[in-house]
């Protein structure tokens, strides 16, 4: 019993020995392929229970582990969307076949890294095939509050690069210093007028019309000022109209002391801001706040606006794609401008190693790696993603190289094994002639 349990040993000491070299063959030839996790053979002793003196061989029994947890190099690149993941997490992904055959909920797959490009659809995609999972962006580049423990609201990313885009102005900072001669009894009283360009819904070049009248008392100073503001949109339509006061007190003068509101939008002296209702929407012009110097002010005898801003931009065509370290995909315009697209989260579970390797770097949840979780990059417990970056190898090829020498070495040891048992079991035939 002893001998032929030793051939059974030295048998299956050879097939767990070719296990063992097919995972180093395979993290060898893997040792280029970036984002690959290397794979270990361990091997595990089969024990037979023995008795009245003699022992029986059990064996070994051979098991493989892919280390998806493990983190490698990173490598710099010259592609803005290469992507590489510096921490714990993974990018979610899907298979192009499925989004390009319409599937509404394609298969979420997972990745450490990938080296993504622009398709003729315009999707964020490998050259093996799969597509940039995030979740959509609003209009003003906020994010929506998407449900976090499943994948539904993640969809492909995709970037129109021939895709033209405007952004309307919303907001104006008026910073302008009014002549406080000019409230001076004897002054002229002329109107000054101050025009500034904004854009429509539509992105099309409008101004708004300021005119600064003076309030010329009978005697001594005002400080008052009458505002309106016309829209070149509709020139007939006076879409503001304020009067103004500014304080002369020893430590305020200059200041804005109030702002009535004649016609048009309110004003809140919290925020400094004016709000007009302009033909293509609201705009929130900011004149600055009571009693302090911000926005508007009146010293001196010069008219000088030396502080004036707006938002919002013209038509534009996206120059370029680049994903930051929050995961949110940002398309830069020709017009300087920068727009949120989507934004890719980080998933994560207790397990990482319980996944289930389907090829290309990919892997999928299973009840062994336990319930994923959809974080923001650098949340939690995942790590940031990095743009012109793809992670290299796993693969330690001098460590392999010498896992190689151990296992052929044990290899032709049982194969020995093998032979020596055969030698006696001839012996043990030849008694009989």
């Amino acid at each position: 019993m002893s001998i032929s349990s030793s051939f059974s040993a030295g048998i299956v000491g050879l097939a767990s020995n070719a296990t063992r070299l097919a995972t180093i063959s395979d993290n060898i030839a893997n040792s280029q392929t970036p984002g690959y996790k290397r794979v270990e053979a361990n091997f595990h002793s089969m024990v037979v229970t023995s008795g009245n003196g003699s022992y029986t061989a059990g064996g070994v029994r051979a098991t493989t582990q892919r280390y998806i947890d493990q983190n490698s190099a990173i490598a710099s690149t010259s592609n803005a969307t290469d992507l590489a993941v510096s921490g714990r997490g993974f990018l979610p992904v899907a298979q192009a076949t499925e989004v390009l055959a319409g599937e509404e909920n394609p298969q979420m797959f997972l990745a450490t890294t990938g080296s993504f490009r622009t398709d003729a659809n315009g999707y964020l995609r490998t050259p093996s095939g799969q597509m940039l999972l995030g979740w959509p962006a609003n209009l003003d580049g906020s994010i929506p509050n998407f449900p976090r423990a499943t994948n539904e609201a993640l969809e492909p990313v995709r970037v129109n690069v021939n895709q033209l885009s405007g952004e309307p102005t919303t907001r104006i900072e008026l910073g302008i210093n009014l002549p406080a001669t000019e409230t001076e009894f004897g002054a002229p009283g002329d109107p000054l007028i101050q025009t500034i360009e904004y854009f429509d819904n539509l992105g099309r070049a409008e101004t708004l019309e300021f005119t600064f009248t003076p309030v010329v008392p009978g005697a001594g100073t005002s400080n008052q000022w009458a505002l309106q503001i016309v829209d070149s949109a509709d020139p007939a339509t006076i879409i503001g109209e304020y009067d103004l006061e500014f304080n002369d007190a020893p430590t305020l003068g200059g200041t804005l002391l109030g702002v009535t509101d004649i016609g048009g939008g309110p004003y809140d002296p919290a925020t400094g801001i004016l709000t007009v209702t302009a033909p293509s929407g609201p705009i929130d012009i900011n004149i600055g706040r009571p009693g302090l110097n911000e926005g508007l002010s009146q010293l001196s005898d010069i008219f000088a606006p030396f502080n004036i801003s707006r938002d919002g931009a013209p038509v534009g065509k996206v120059t370029s794609v680049e994903v930051d370290e929050t995961g949110r995909v940002n398309a830069f315009y020709d017009t300087g401008t920068i727009r949120t697209l989507y934004q890719v989260p980080l998933v994560d579970m207790p397990n990482p190693n319980g996944m289930a390797a389907v090829g290309s770097q990919l892997y999928m949840p299973t009840p062994e790696s336990g319930s994923f979780f959809l974080w923001d990059a650098g949340n939690g417990s995942t790590g940031d993603i990095l743009s012109f970056a793809l992670e290299e190898s796993a693969t330690d090829v001098a460590n392999e190289l010498t896992e190689l020498i151990r296992t052929q070495r044990a290899y032709s040891s049982n194969a020995k094994v093998i032979q020596t048992v055969d030698e006696m079991l001839q012996e043990a035939t030849n008694i009989k002639r």
